[in-house]
């Protein structure tokens, strides 16, 4: 594979940005129109943001991002929603801790790389508002390219009817692409987002895929953005419905020891935590998805 891909780059980047620029809109509406039930007399939060930047070993500009965080709100205790794009060279620890694409014919020799995408996670202040994860990326080097991401569940209190509308809202998204994409993706995310040391999974899942390429790239960007497409509707409504409920310290508590369990997913076994830091991008990016207070018994 010799083509640079330069003009699927800037698209699949310009809509990491765009999926970025709907989903803080979106949260900050949330935030500003909470008008009854627990924290609503108090101010709305906004996101802070700030630049990231990544450089090589020779000093050189190898990428970066903007890194939007919400804290201390009155829906959300802590929320992040990063986009990056960076590039350079990887060494033999990074592509060791690539997500896809292990062992790449020809790597060795050319290890130049791309990637870009969109990264997001939630804490909520209220412990019937459930935690979500949310990312999508595109990857490129000159022997391959892929496409990676998904969006899970992640309720400290689980509500039925709400795992049922995440999924179900996610499955309309994923249909027109082929029916059979999302119970691939849905088992897929069953299986990585497990806790092995728990014998137990993190939430109560949602769609994942670390590998796409069909040899279509305007494919399987189109199925990527559905992806991104299908986080709002089927996350927004459960945040606007149980953010109005009362909540107890049992339940606080609750809530504070399933973020200790979040927290050891993703220093222990999340890929993406994983090769962000061995490519040098920014540590309080990539480790944003941290809660901002958990608790462990």
């Amino acid at each position: 594979m010799t083509s640079t891909f330069d003009t699927e780059k800037d698209k699949a980047s310009a809509w990491f940005h765009t999926l970025r620029d709907d989903i803080v809109a979106a949260f900050e509406a949330l935030e500003s129109d909470h008008s009854e039930g627990p924290l609503s007399e108090a101010s709305p939060g906004r996101f802070e943001v700030s630049e990231t930047h990544r450089t090589s070993d020779d000093g050189s500009d190898a990428g970066g991002g903007l890194m939007s965080v919400l804290r201390g709100g009155r829906v959300f205790e802590k929320v992040g929603v990063n986009i990056s794009t960076v590039f350079g060279t990887l060494g033999e620890r990074a592509q060791m801790a690539m997500a896809a694409r292990k062992g790449i014919p020809g790597m060795k020799d050319d290890p130049r790389f791309w990637a870009s995408g969109i990264s997001l996670v939630a804490h909520m202040q209220n412990p019937h508002a459930p935690a979500v994860h949310m990312n999508t990326r595109m990857f490129w080097t000159p022997h391959a390219w892929w496409f990676g991401g998904g969006s899970d569940l992640n309720p400290c209190i689980e509500y039925d009817e709400d795992t049922a509308h995440f999924h179900a809202t996610q499955k309309e998204h994923l249909d027109p692409h082929g029916e059979a994409h999302y119970p691939k993706l849905k088992a897929w995310a069953d299986e990585y987002f497990y806790v092995p040391h728990r014998n137990r999974a993190r939430g109560v899942g949602g769609i994942f895929m670390d590998d796409l390429c069909t040899g279509d790239w305007e494919a399987d960007f189109s199925l990527t953005q559905d992806i991104g497409r299908a986080f709002l509707p089927a996350y927004v409504p459960l945040v606007r419905k149980r953010r109005v409920q009362d909540w107890s310290e049992a339940d606080k508590d609750t809530q504070l020891v399933h973020r200790g369990l979040y927290a050891e997913y993703n220093l222990v076994y999340d890929r993406g935590t994983k090769f962000g830091l061995e490519t040098g991008h920014d540590a309080n990016a990539v480790l944003m998805s941290l809660p901002p207070l958990a608790k462990w018994i």
